[in-house]
Order: structure tokens, then sequence, then C-alpha cells
């Protein structure tokens, strides 16, 4: 099995839409991947929520996947999230991405029903047996339904030889120390949950998985600095600067407040696509202000 280190920030990019959230725009895709890359981030991670994956026909999956891996161009590493409803899709995302030069896939266990352990393991066994490059659990249950305990997830880490990096975005800082405990501090694990960055990484986080990189990169770059140079200090100061807006984006919807979000900053990525809608006037200015008293 190969081994792709991944570490520090990984920017998660979102989906640039047309009029009416209507076609790419690729374009704007490819500038706001160089917008992250040429700050520093350390992966790229398309296709996420932030991403919008899951409102996306095949074919424009496939676009965007496709574009995305060759535009990073192996400059950083590309995590490719292939989250779908059924396991045969999920596959086929997978392979798909691992063909145009993926370095890792993401699986979120996505179902419409409420799915057993043993429907969830034999999901990541059939996707893992169907790809040969790492694959990154990522546990979310406000998005997928679907809450995997810590035992469940080293289950999985275990009896999957290709699930190498588990994302954790409960929120819940101690599913994080007793990942660490339980996993005997071999499970790679990043944070999903942007409020938790600084206790994330106290707990011992590979990374930060996170869409404000979309926004303000050099602060989550310079917070993860803090943390590698164990000065606590600089570390909570940067995090406390940053947490208004960490906040305000979770709280409005990835996709929303980080498409206004680069608008402002002269990047045009369109709406959210139906049924999201775009971040109303008052969010806009609340969201302006944020960043400006950023600098």
């Amino acid at each position: 099995m190969p081994t792709t280190q991944i570490h520090g920030i990984i920017g998660y990019t979102v989906t640039p839409f047309g009029p009416n959230g209507e076609g790419l725009d690729l374009d704007a895709l490819g500038r706001s991947i160089d917008r992250m890359i040429d700050a520093g981030v350390h992966a790229i991670a398309p296709l996420g929520s932030t991403g919008e994956g899951a409102y996306l026909s095949d074919a424009e999956w496939d676009q965007v996947s496709e574009f995305s891996i060759r535009h990073v161009a192996k400059r950083v590493p590309t995590i490719v999230s292939v989250s779908d409803l059924t396991t045969a899709k999920a596959i086929r995302r997978a392979r798909f991405a691992e063909a145009k030069g993926a370095d890792v896939v993401m699986v979120l266990p996505a179902s419409y029903w409420k799915l057993s352990e043993a429907e969830i393991l034999a999901h990541y066994q059939a996707i893992g047996a169907s790809i040969g490059v790492p694959i990154m659990l990522y546990n979310n249950p406000a998005t997928s339904g679907t809450d995997m305990s810590v035992e469940l997830i080293l289950k999985i880490f275990h009896a999957v030889e290709n699930v190498t990096l588990v994302k954790e975005s409960t929120g819940d800082i101690q599913r994080m120390h007793k990942l660490q405990l339980l996993g005997e501090g071999q499970v790679p694990f990043y944070n999903g949950c942007n409020p938790l960055a600084l206790e994330a990484f106290a707990a011992g986080a590979s990374g930060w998985c996170t869409a404000a990189a979309n926004l303000i990169p050099q602060l989550n770059l310079d917070l993860y600095q803090a943390v590698l140079s164990n000065d606590l200090a600089r570390a909570r100061a940067l995090f406390y600067r940053q947490l208004p807006l960490l906040d305000f984006i979770l709280k409005g919807g990835l996709p929303a407040t980080v498409k206004a979000g680069l608008e402002l900053a002269g990047l045009p990525t369109g709406e959210p696509r139906k049924p999201v809608f775009a971040l109303n006037e008052g969010g806009r200015q609340q969201l302006q202000t944020l960043l400006q008293s950023l600098g």
C-alpha cells in the first residue's frame, strides 16, 4: 500500500457555478486552487461538503475531479471526496479519482437508510478492495446522518488496509483524545471542525481540514506553525483572532459563506446550488466586517 504523508492545513475547495447555479466555472476553480497553494496550504481537497459534491451530476463530478487533480499537478497532495449514496457509485468515483491521479480519496458513509456497523464496515471494505490509493475515513454525522464510534473507526482502520487517515468532524474533542488513546498514537487523524482547531492540534491532530483556507490561509498556516513550534501563547492568540470568522463560516453554511467571501476578495464563484441559498445582504456585510478586521 503506498503511503501519502498528509499534514498541516488542508484546503477545501468550492465548486464555482455559472448564473443561477447552472454550469461549471472551471477557470474560477483553478484560480481558487492557486490562491490556496500559493499561500502555502499543504493539501487540496475538492468535492467535499464545501464543494457541493452531493449536488453535482455524475458528469459534473467527473469534470471537477479531473480538473482539480490536473490543476493541482502534484504541487501538493490532492484528497478527493468520493462519497455517494451507494457503494457501487462510491467505488466508481474512487476508481475515477485514482485513475486521474488523486493521492487520497475521502469516504463519508452517506445513506438514506440508517446503516448498521456491519454495513459501514462492508462499505469501506468494498471501496478499499477496489482501489490502491489511501482512504481518508470521514466521520461527520451532521451531513451523513451516520455517527461512527471511535471503536468502529478503529475496527475499520485495522480491517481495511488502505484506510490510513481519519477525519473527525463531530465537534467532540473527546473523540480525538479517544482516538489517540485507543489507537495508541498510531492513527493519523485530522480535525474537520473549525472552532476546535486549537484543541484538536493539542490532542495530536496531524492536520486541519478547513474551508477557511479559501479566505484566511495565512492565519490558518500561522496557527499550524505556532503549534509546530510549541509556541502556545502565539497559537492561542492566532486562534482566538480568527475564531469569530471560523464560527461565522460554520454557522452560515460552508458553500454560502465561502463563496461570498471569495467574491468579496475579487474572485466570484457563483451562488450555491439550490436548495441552498446564497448569503443574504446582512450576512455579507457581517462577513466583510470580519474579513476586514483580519486584514
